[in-house]
């Protein structure tokens, strides 16, 4: 595909971008939306486009304390901060600007000021430590970041050579809040093209060096013109909430790109775990919320204490939603989780299911403007009912910054995610694993999360991994790594047993190891790679 002539005038990103046959191909000519001009830049749609369709005055981002943004507010704040960044600080576009701190609004203004000013927003997470942010500086050559002020210290002992540093909240004389006040609201956008690079995301790098995820400006609306609009379907009184912070693509989309491209408002929470969202879902009258399923498992043993009659939509992504899951959350509240899969390399989610085309136990079908399929290592489509690899193909696709591993992602122009799944003759795809967490013992395949899956469906079950372990007579033998709800009785074989009259005996955990919690990501995944 012919890019088209570039506004950067810092070339790094498009010349970092994998060779065009490498890329995988992209469908754009029937998508299930607006086509895309050839100059275009999603912070202008994202707030102007908006304000001309909704209006002004209209709420954008709240936050727990009861602050609240309009969409004039905002788009004067992302203005005064492109103007800093611009005139004060020497940003040109296609400049790489991290960004680090806690979720509230005024990280979601720089992200907003760098589309607008043309540069390359790399969010990073706060909770990274100093050789990690080097390590994303130095592949992704960063110059310039914004920084919390509270998140400032990691950042500033990376010792990242030529980095400047501007931090906010902190109220010194080179503050970014203090500097955006002297600066008009107004700002003239960069007239980026569809195609230049808006946003690096990096993997979380769980094993291996990460991989930055080069995505585009056309790409931050074709994730909310396809699973936001035909799946979630998002309403402009809607209001935002979720657990992900913005450095994962699964917060970036669920709070910023996808309220702001409807028109509704967004519930920026610094902290955000499961015990804290539900008083903020029943304060702030959350509509649609964004987690993970085991935030979704945890918060069902306080429901009744909070009122959550306003939440509609609940999306569930991150890692397997379990049936249990799905059905207890279900019957609680007698609102279906929409599960999906999704990938940093594709931005977002591409297959889902709502409402009544939701079935319990599997992720769903492809989401409108995407096509998936599963395929053998080869690359050849499996008949339905047989398990391979999840291949993908939308209006977003991989391109890895300068890394060898692309041609591993990308093969015959369809994404390979890594998952082995099932497809059934209706279209719909059931997890079954990644593929290298398929346990082998004795010749059979074992699937860990069906183990987890039954394991969390045992009352005193709150958390379960399931691992395996090398054993010399048959290979490898299934560990489970349980977290159990308070007071409950450390005893192994219950369980065992338990899991025995809902599985095959050879699925049963030859091992049982309680644990006070599992090991997980920044993002919330689980690391399955650090149990044994």
């Amino acid at each position: 595909m012919e890019l088209k002539t570039s506004a950067h005038v810092d070339t790094f990103p498009r010349e970092q971008l994998p060779p065009a046959d490498q890329w995988p191909r992209l469908l754009l000519d029937d998508l299930p939306g607006p086509a895309y001009p050839d100059r275009l830049n999603c912070g202008v749609e994202l707030l102007n486009g908006t304000i001309e369709r909704f209006g002004a005055d209209r709420p954008a981002f709240r936050t727990g304390s009861g602050e609240l943004w309009t969409y004039g507010e905002l788009r004067a704040q992302v203005g005064r901060i492109a103007h800093v960044l611009t005139s004060d600080l020497g940003v040109v576009p296609g400049n790489r600007v991290l960004l680090r701190g806690p979720t509230t609004p005024h990280l979601a203004a720089c992200w907003l000021a760098v589309m607008k000013a043309g540069g390359v927003a790399v969010t990073v997470l706060a909770t990274q430590r100093p050789h990690e942010l080097a390590e994303v500086c130095s592949l992704a050559r960063i110059s310039h970041a914004l920084c919390d002020i509270r998140s400032a210290e990691d950042l500033v002992k990376a010792e990242v050579p030529g980095l400047r540093i501007t931090t906010y909240g902190g109220g010194g004389p080179q503050d970014l809040q203090r500097l955006a006040a002297a600066r008009p609201a107004l700002y003239p956008a960069v007239a980026t093209s569809a195609d230049d690079v808006a946003l690096i995301a990096f993997t979380s790098g769980t094993t291996g060096r990460p991989k930055g995820c080069m995505h585009f400006h056309r790409d931050v609306l074709a994730v909310a013109d396809t699973f936001a609009r035909h799946v979630l379907k998002p309403r402009p009184d809607d209001v935002f909430a979720g657990s992900p912070p913005l450095g994962f693509t699964f917060g970036l989309g669920g709070l910023v790109i996808f309220p702001l491209r409807a028109g509704a408002s967004a519930l920026l929470l610094e902290r955000s775990g499961p015990r804290q969202l539900l008083p903020a879902l029943a304060r702030h009258r959350v509509s649609v919320l964004f987690t993970a399923p085991t935030a979704y498992r945890t918060m069902l043993d306080e429901l009744d204490r909070y009122d959550i009659s306003a939440l509609r939509r609940c999306v569930s992504a991150g890692e397997n939603l379990p049936a249990a899951t799905w059905h207890a959350w279900h019957e609680r509240t007698g609102l279906r989780l929409i599960n999906g899969i999704g990938a940093t390399e594709l931005l977002h989610i591409f297959v889902s299911a709502a409402d009544g085309a939701a079935r319990p136990g599997t992720t769903g079908v492809a989401v409108p403007g995407w096509q998936a399929r599963v395929v053998d290592r080869a690359g050849h489509p499996v008949p339905d009912g047989e398990p391979g690899l999840l291949a993908v193909r939308g209006p977003v696709g991989c391109r890895y910054l300068a890394d060898e591993r692309q041609s591993e992602y990308v093969r015959d122009g369809w994404n390979i995610t890594g998952d082995t799944y099932l497809r059934d003759g209706d279209g719909y795809f059931t997890y079954v694993a990644r593929a290298d967490d398929m346990i082998i013992s004795s010749g059979y395949n074992i699937a860990g999360p069906e183990v987890e899956d039954a394991l969390l469906r045992h009352p005193d079950v709150l958390e379960a991994a399931v691992v395996g372990r090398p054993d010399a007579e048959r290979g490898q033998v299934v560990v489970a790594h349980v977290v159990l709800r308070e007071g409950a009785v450390r005893e192994a074989e219950p369980l065992r047993e338990f899991v025995k009259s809902e599985l095959s005996p050879h699925k049963c955990p030859r091992e049982v190891v309680f644990a006070e919690s599992l090991p997980r990501t920044g993002t919330g995944k689980l690391q399955r790679f650090r149990l044994e």
